[in-house]
Formats: structure tokens, C-alpha cells, sequence
């Protein structure tokens, strides 16, 4: 039986690997992390990450073909593939500061395979890397020093490789090519998906200009949207709501994740520290509540940040009335009708569409 193991058990690492196991049940798939509290969870009815349909993916395939485990190197050893999905964040410091990534986690699972591996390896880079990350850990695993290069054992591994999407992914829609390609377009793939969302950005503010209406957008940043399209003084606006007091509504995550999500830092959501007990300084103006009335109640202004159905079908009218006046509605992900929102009564500013009235009084966009 192919063993495939993933090294860490984070957004990524998790959801691939549960796919995997759920498309391949002859494939014994292992996903290892340093992380207890992150293993328990995975291990549990309660996931630590939410994508729909996952939940259902893991109770079919936990205990049968899908483990979890905390035995990294047990399961490093035993594995033919050995996925490594860890942390890459931007250096803080030295050459690169700001833009360079930090490969340190990288280096540690090298060393960590190479020590452990009695056997032939293939070794899959899952995270996002510079290019020629794949020459720089080839260096350090000695027991495998040709890695998937374009040598006769190379192929071999390309199409163990291919060989576990085919399960699923047609064969014609299965791209080979060498190491650098690869690090390169999973970076360009990357740089493309930014520059369209930039684009986008700039684009509504031209469609809300002339009242033209767009559908799709893929934006969960208020303040950053604002400020992208000169809507300085409402990202200030937002800014300030923000400071004063938040309150979160989300049926799918639980509340310690959201409170720990809050806590972190930007690049530093997958590192095992951050598991542990934070400070409750840190996120003393957040609340979370199971109740979108209760979030709403006595708020300025509703950001709806994700496309829950649930948030299709509340009762904005009951909102409305225990909401502060004027209430604002920032719709970041186009899921309500903002017509009927404002015969409500609401502000609405909805990504890509024809701004309210009284935003296009407001002195900051006329």
C-alpha cells in the first residue's frame, strides 16, 4: 500500500490531505503536526479550520485510511510521499526583511526526513516557496539527494505522483514539468490571483461611479477595499467601528479559534506557539456571540464577510430596529439584496454595485 504523510496539519495540509484519503481509499494518508491541540481537533467532532462538506470528508475517511498523529517521525519513516505543507511566512529581519520568505520551518523538516528515512522518499514541496527552495533542501536530504529532478528515478517519482490525482483529476489536466517550472508558477498562479483582485478593486470603484452594477468579488477586507478606491474617510469610518467594539457572528468557526485567529500575528497563524493560551488583553474589544440578532444589537454598522446561506434569510427588518441609527450594511460578498435593505431603512455598500445615495453625498466620494 502507497503511504502518503503530510507535515502539518494546518489550512492547507488538512483539507489536501482529507481529499486525498476520501479519492484514494487504497492510499494510507497520515497528516503529522508537533501541534497536540491542533491533532486533537482534527481527531474530534469539532475540526479546528471549516470548509464546507470537509467535516463529512474526515468522519468518512478518520480511522480507516485518514490518521492524525503526533508521531512525526513514525510516520515520516514509514511514508513513500511525504507532503510538507508548514508555515512559509515573510522574513522580519536581515536581507529580504518585508519580502523575502522565511525558510527556516522548511529547513527543520528537511533535516527532521532526512535523519528519520531509511528508504527512498518523495518529497512534495505544498507550500508556497521561492524558486530553487528545491536546490537549497535537496542539500540537506542527503538520503535522497536527487529529489524529482529529470533523472530515470525522477520519472519514477513524477508519476507516483500523478499517479495519486489521476484517482481524480483527469490524466490530460495533470501538468508535468521540472522542479524550478513548478516553484514558479505555484508562485506567478499566486501573483496573478493578487493582481486580479487588485484590478477588481480599482474596477468597482468605475462601476459605482456610473451606477453600473458587477456580481462577483471576492473581497473580506473593508478598510482595505476603502482605501483602494480613495474612499479615505469611510476606511477612518470603519477603522473607528472597529476600535470602538466588535462583535462576531459565525455559525462555523468556534469562538477560542476566532479569539486566537484575532491574537495572531499576520504571518504567524500556523505556528504551533500560537496554539497556546493567549493573553485576553489581546482581543479585549472583540465579543463573540451564536446569535446574528444578539451581534447586531445596538451596532453602527453590519459587515458581512462571508457567504453563509443562514445570512441570506435572516430578518433584517428585526435587525434594523435594534440597530443603532443610521445603520449601515457593508455587504463584501454580494449574499443580500440591497435594494430591499434599504426600503428597510439600511446605508448599503455593496462590492461592485451602484453606491447608496447617501454615500454619494457623502463629501469623501462626491
Amino acid at each position: 500500500m502507497v503511504k502518503i504523510c503530510c507535515i502539518g496539519a494546518g489550512y492547507v495540509g488538512g483539507p489536501t490531505m482529507a481529499v486525498i484519503a476520501l479519492k484514494c481509499p487504497s492510499i494510507e494518508v497520515a497528516v503529522v503536526d508537533i501541534s497536540v491541540p491542533r491533532i486533537t481537533a482534527w481527531n474530534s467532532d469539532q475540526l479546528p479550520i471549516y470548509e464546507p462538506g470537509l467535516d463529512e470528508v474526515v468522519k468518512q475517511c478518520r480511522g480507516k485510511n485518514l490518521f492524525f498523529s503526533t508521531d512525526v517521525e513514525r510516520h515520516v519513516s514509514k511514508a513513500n510521499i511525504i507532503f510538507v505543507s508548514i508555515n512559509t511566512p515573510t522574513k522580519t529581519r536581515g536581507l529580504g526583511a518585508g519580502k523575502a520568505v522565511n525558510l527556516t520551518y522548511w529547513e527543520c523538516a528537511a533535516r527532521m526526513i532526512a535523519d528519520v528515512s531509511k528508504s527512498n522518499k518523495i518529497v512534495v514541496e505544498k507550500s508556497t516557496v521561492p524558486v530553487k527552495t528545491a536546490e537549497a533542501i535537496e542539500k540537506i536530504l542527503t538520503h535522497n539527494s536527487k529529489g524529482i529532478k529529470e533523472t530515470p528515478d525522477g520519472q519514477k517519482a513524477i508519476k507516483a505522483l500523478k499517479d495519486v490525482y489521476a484517482h481524480w483529476v483527469p490524466e490530460e489536466r495533470i501538468i508535468c514539468s521540472n522542479l524550478w517550472s513548478a516553484e514558479l508558477s505555484k508562485l506567478a498562479a499566486n501573483a496573478f490571483l493578487a493582481q486580479r483582485i487588485s484590478s477588481v478593486n480599482a474596477m468597482s470603484a468605475l462601476y459605482e461611479a456610473t451606477g453600473a452594477d458587477v456580481s462577483e468579488k471576492d473581497i473580506l477586507n473593508l478598510v482595505y477595499i476603502c482605501e483602494c478606491n480613495g474612499l479615505t474617510e469611510v476606511a477612518s469610518y470603519w477603522k473607528q467601528v472597529i476600535k470602538a467594539r466588535l462583535s462576531i457572528y459565525d455559525p462555523q468557526v468556534t469562538e477560542e479559534q476566532i479569539q486566537r485567529d484575532l491574537s495572531m500575528n499576520k504571518f504567524d497563524w500556523d505556528h504551533p506557539v500560537h496554539l497556546q493560551p493567549m493573553s485576553p488583553a489581546s482581543v479585549k474589544e472583540v465579543s463573540v456571540v451564536w446569535d446574528a440578532y444578539d451581534a447586531t444589537k445596538d451596532a453602527h454598522g453590519l459587515c458581512i464577510l462571508t457567504e453563509w446561506d443562514e445570512f441570506k434569510i435572516l430578518d433584517f427588518g428585526r435587525i434594523f430596529a435594534n440597530m443603532q441609527k443610521p445603520a449601515f450594511v457593508f455587504d463584501g460578498r454580494n449574499v443580500v439584496d440591497a435594494e430591499k435593505l434599504r426600503e428597510i431603512g439600511f446605508i448599503v455598500y455593496s462590492i461592485g454595485k451602484p453606491l447608496d445615495l447617501w454615500l454619494k453625498d457623502m463629501p469623501a466620494v462626491a
